[in-house]
């Protein structure tokens, strides 16, 4: 057994957080303004999952966050050469692929993927 595995006071608490934000960024799909909050809230509470599985959860969806972000731009600025709806859907699939694989990960209690 890991570090990252072992069971720690609070644990549950971060736990519920983590789905939390998950929950957030899946309802940013419908409405956007979510995702803003579930970064801020992966900003705030990032030194109280130091240390613990759910660090590799909360990296796993800044980065997710930030990578759309990159993807969206991108998407934005090559609309009018029809190739930012092909940018802008392969991104949202990607999106919604990991939102669920993090989301499945947490369920079985694994850290996530470097």
């Amino acid at each position: 057994m890991t570090d990252l595995q072992i069971h720690r006071p609070g644990d549950d608490s971060l736990r519920t957080l983590t789905l939390v934000v998950y929950g957030l960024y899946g309802l940013s799909l419908f409405i956007g303004v979510t995702a803003i909050v579930a970064i801020v809230v992966n900003y705030i509470k990032r030194e109280d999952v130091a240390g613990t599985l759910y660090e590799s959860h909360f990296r796993w969806q800044m980065r997710t966050f930030w990578f759309s972000v990159l993807w969206g731009v991108l998407a934005g600025l090559t609309f009018w050469f029809g190739l930012g709806l092909v940018i802008g859907g392969v991104a949202w699939i990607w999106y919604i692929y990991r939102v669920v694989k993090g989301f499945l990960f947490l369920n079985d209690n694994k850290p996530m993927p470097y």
